[in-house]
């Protein structure tokens, strides 16, 4: 007798229009080039990253931009740095701007803000693509902290602008407002977190109080991965975190049981199906 699970993915879950928009025009250049140089991994999901791999896409980095030219390369959706273009000016380097609306506007944000004088500091992970491009807008010298504990021993100035890398969490940047004007600053905070992302918060917590258990499929890089791990874990403390299906085992199940799928914005659909797909095997 099998297990019988009763398996559904989440109908919400998988990739953010930014990442569906990069990867269109990555596999749109791989079908008629054969190949497309990108910078950094397209998306954090190595899954995703090795079909497309598969297909002729080659990774580099910033090292090697620079000793290549009279080649097109992609900019992923997390958006670059002014730098990375004066480079590709310089060697010749068509860049295919595959940069995620949302992440344009920031930048643009961001740079304005300094461009008038303002101190800015950025909630962000340190050495995030994302964060790297912003920080660029600001010539460096924005302060990027990941928690609130990084500033106590940090003398910041009395005025500052706060920002927000788009895939942090809403309420994690709210508190951190509010500790801030606690401490006596003057804080100007601009909320600039992706509401596609943020929307799935109050959508997940929903989703996963429906079933027995959850498995939450997403690549370890990936920051948004664990912003929305974090989320299904408090509304469902039977969450697992699996980054591929090979890492589940029928021990964590029980006969008959509900179980519900769902994944980070650099999750594919494809991945996930695999993942229903050995769940009803069982």
């Amino acid at each position: 007798m099998g297990y019988n699970l009763a398996v559904t993915i989440d109908k919400d879950s998988g990739f953010c229009f930014g990442v569906v928009y990069a990867i269109d025009m990555a596999e749109e250049i791989l079908e008629e080039d054969g190949y497309l140089y990108c910078l950094g991994d397209i998306v954090h999901n190595d899954e995703e990253v090795a079909r497309l791999k598969a297909k002729g896409l080659r990774i580099i980095n910033h090292s090697d931009l620079e000793s290549l030219s009279n080649e097109k390369v992609l900019i992923r959706a997390h958006g670059e740095a002014p730098e990375t273009y004066k480079v590709a000016l310089e060697n010749n380097i068509t860049l295919i701007d595959a940069s995620c609306p949302v992440v344009l506007k920031l930048q643009n944000r961001i740079k304005n803000s300094y461009d008038s004088g303002e101190k800015i500091l950025i909630f962000g992970k340190h050495g995030h693509a994302e964060v790297i491009g912003l920080q660029g807008q600001t010539n460096g010298e924005a302060l990027v902290f990941q928690d609130l504990e990084e500033l106590n021993n940090v003398e910041l100035p009395g005025k500052f602008t706060l920002y927000s890398q788009t895939t942090k969490s809403t309420d994690k940047f709210y508190k951190i407002k509010s500790d801030l004007l606690e401490r006596g600053y003057e804080v100007k905070a601009n909320d600039t977190i992706c509401r596609q992302v943020s929307n799935r918060y109050d959508d997940l917590s929903t989703f996963v109080k429906n079933f027995d258990k959850i498995v939450f499929v997403s690549g370890k890089k990936s920051s948004n991965g664990k912003v929305l791990y974090d989320v299904c874990k408090k509304h469902n403390d039977n969450t697992f975190f699996i980054s591929q299906p090979e890492e589940l085992n029928i021990s964590m199940f029980n006969p008959s049981e509900k179980v519900g799928i769902c994944g980070a914005t650099s999750t594919p659909m494809w991945l996930m199906q695999q993942v229903k797909s050995l769940l009803e095997s069982y």
